[in-house]
């Protein structure tokens, strides 16, 4: 006989659950949130949706003042009056701004879905907030460079009698969020029919033994 290298009374050191830890880097998993290379790629490719989306706001802001039909007015020499007191225009400028919005955020949407189909929220809220922020500047781009605020000046140099422009406004404020609701309706409807599926998960095949009798049961 020959006796145990660990008397019976001793744990063995492999066992002893007051060990140590042992040290070392830990497991890959364990790294922050900053480190992770799919995250940071989500946030550079949504600051630049952010900004390509804005940025497209002047053109919507040019195209807006370019097709919004025009408010006439016309002075006398008291006052500044309507052209055309059932006109409709003021309604059109806010309708041409609001089909326009629809139209870029329906086309954003699909430029950043046909450039990145992996989506993602950061993404989603990149291009919700640049449609808001384009809106916005779209807005006062045509306020700006459209005829000046000043109406009675305005109509002093024009002279009396003649029909002038009214200044461009967008009476409506609830349209700026045309663009950002647009972009994301479009996205999520693209992303529902075309986006990446999940790869079905693989069952492992079960395995059959032989019976409770042996292979030479009757």
């Amino acid at each position: 006989m020959t006796a145990p290298l660990t008397p019976p009374h001793q744990p063995s050191p492999n066992n002893d659950p007051w060990q140590s830890p042992p040290t070392g880097p830990g497991p890959l998993y364990a790294k922050g949130a900053e480190d992770d290379p799919d995250l940071k790629t989500d946030l550079r490719d949504a600051a630049v949706v952010l900004v390509a989306v804005t940025i497209l706001g002047v053109a919507l802001g040019l195209l807006w003042l370019w097709l919004a039909p025009r408010v006439p007015l016309i002075s006398n020499d008291k006052a500044v009056f309507l052209k055309d007191t059932e006109g409709e225009e003021a309604v059109g400028a806010d309708g041409t701004f609001v089909l326009l919005a629809l139209a870029f955020g329906a086309v954003s949407a699909a430029a950043v879905f046909w450039i990145r189909r992996r989506g993602g929220i950061a993404l989603v809220v990149a291009l919700a907030l640049g449609g808001l922020l384009g809106s916005l500047l779209a807005w006062g781009i045509g306020v700006w460079f459209g005829p000046t605020h000043d109406v009675v000046a305005h109509a002093r140099e024009v002279g009396e009698g003649v029909t002038f422009d009214a200044y461009l406004e967008l009476r409506a404020k609830g349209a700026v969020l045309a663009w950002p609701v647009a972009a994301m309706v479009v996205h999520l409807a693209l992303t529902a029919l075309f986006g990446p599926r999940d790869p079905e998960p693989e069952w492992p095949a079960p395995e059959y033994g032989p019976g409770p009798g042996g292979p030479g049961a009757a």
